[in-house]
C-alpha cells in the first residue's frame, strides 16, 4: 500500500534516513523542517498521512496537530522523545492517531504507516452506513453524522465509534476498545480509550457532560446506547 507521506523532522539526518526508508517502502515523501512549513505544505498539497516529530522549532508538533485537527482530518503519527504516560495522552487528546516513541526502528515505523493507511483507506465494497437513533457511521466515506451534521473524527475515533455502533448496547470493556484500535506503543494504558471517549462525546452528545449516547458502564468499560 502506497501512499503520499509528509515527514515533519528537524533534525536533517533523521529526516532523510526516513525519506529514503519509507521511498524504499513504494511511498512519496516530502520533508520538511519545522511545524509552520508543515502546515503551509498540507494546505498546498494535502498528504495522505503526516509522520509528525513533536520537538521542532517555529511552531510544535502538538500546536502542529491543534491547528491541524480544526481543519483535516489527515491521519497523524507522531514521533517524540518523551515517553511519559501524559505526554502519550496529550498527543492522543490533541488528535494524533498513533505515537512512536524514540528511539524506534524504520521498519516498526513502516508497519505503523501501513495500519493507519489501512484504516483510513476502506474499500468501496465495505460494510454499509451502520445507524443507531440520530447517529450515522459511513465506513466507505469515514463519515460521521450527528442528526444529519457531520462532524469530524480521527481515525482512532472513528474506528473506535465504528465498532460500538455496529453493536449497540453491548458493553465493551477498555481493553477489548483498545485492541479495536491500531497499535500504539505497549506503554500506552487502557486510558487511550477514555481520551477517545471523551473527545468523541464533545463532537456526538447534545451534552457531552451528560452524555445520553457514548455511555460509561462504571467499573466496566462503555457503551452505545441502543436507541
Amino acid at each position: 500500500m502506497t501512499a503520499k507521506l509528509l515527514v515533519a523532522e528537524d533534525d536533517p539526518k533523521q529526516a532523510e534516513l526516513l525519506r529514503r526508508y519509507l521511498e524504499h517502502e513504494g511511498h512519496a515523501v516530502t520533508v520538511v523542517g519545522d511545524g509552520r512549513a508543515a502546515l503551509d505544505e498540507i494546505r498546498r498539497n494535502p498528504p495522505d498521512l503526516l509522520v509528525l516529530d513533536v520537538m521542532m522549532p517555529r511552531v510544535d508538533g502538538l500546536d502542529v496537530c491543534r491547528v491541524l485537527r480544526r481543519e483535516s482530518e489527515l491521519p497523524v503519527l507522531m514521533l517524540t522523545a518523551r515517553s511519559s504516560e501524559d505526554d502519550l495522552l496529550l498527543g492522543l487528546d490533541l488528535g494524533a492517531d498513533d505515537y512512536l516513541t524514540k528511539p524506534y526502528s524504520p521498519r516498526e515505523l513502516a508497519a505503523r504507516i501501513r495500519t493507519l493507511l489501512r484504516r483510513t483507506r476502506v474499500p468501496v465494497a465495505a460494510s454499509p452506513v451502520l445507524r443507531v437513533g440520530g447517529l450515522e457511521v459511513d465506513p466507505v466515506r469515514h463519515e460521521v453524522r450527528v442528526d444529519g451534521r457531520q462532524v469530524g473524527c480521527t481515525p482512532g475515533e472513528f474506528r473506535l465509534l465504528e465498532v460500538m455502533v455496529a453493536e449497540p448496547g453491548r458493553v465493551f470493556t477498555r481493553d477489548q476498545l483498545l485492541r479495536h484500535l491500531h497499535g500504539f506503543d505497549s506503554y500506552v494504558t487502557a486510558r487511550t480509550v477514555d481520551v477517545h471517549v471523551l473527545n468523541l462525546r464533545r463532537k456526538i452528545e447534545p451534552a457531552p457532560g451528560t452524555p445520553v449516547r457514548l455511555l460509561t458502564v462504571y467499573g466496566i468499560g462503555y457503551k452505545l446506547a441502543d436507541g
